[in-house]
């Protein structure tokens, strides 16, 4: 019966780490902080527990400003329509969505407009995070 106890509490470290790893929308972003960003897709890592891009944003002065931007898991964003080559590297986008706490470049990707206009809406719906604007068929 010690084996078991100790092969449990030795287990846990490995499977509570991704319960851990995995925060709330209000942990880590000011949701009275939005931003808008436009730029160039440089990455993009589908992985859970939250999918991530990467930006190359130009300021007014033509500097180059590296962002990361978080959104859903890839179930999530898969339900919301995306498909893995939604977004490309060398691809131009916006992204509202609201600013880390922490002052870093980050930023929580509510929504994601593609060149051809289509709007891609990215956060989880259980993050506790304000939700994207609904166009269309009654929203605003």
């Amino acid at each position: 019966m010690n084996r078991a106890v100790l092969s449990i509490a030795g287990a846990l470290p490995v499977v509570a780490g991704p319960v851990l790893a995995h925060h709330s929308f209000s942990a880590e972003y000011d949701s009275n902080a939005r931003i808008t960003l436009h730029g160039v897709v440089t990455k993009m890592d589908w992985m859970n527990p939250h999918s991530w891009f990467y930006l190359d944003v130009k300021d007014e002065k033509s500097n180059i400003t590296h962002w990361q931007c978080e959104t859903g898991a890839p179930n999530e964003l898969v339900r919301k329509g995306w498909r893995k080559d939604s977004l490309k590297e060398g691809q131009e986008v916006t992204v509202n969505g609201f600013r880390a706490k922490d002052g870093t470049n980050t930023a929580n990707a509510r929504e994601v407009i593609l060149p051809s206009g289509l709007q891609a809406f990215s956060g989880s719906s259980d993050d506790g995070g304000p939700q994207p604007r609904q166009q269309g068929r009654g929203g605003q």
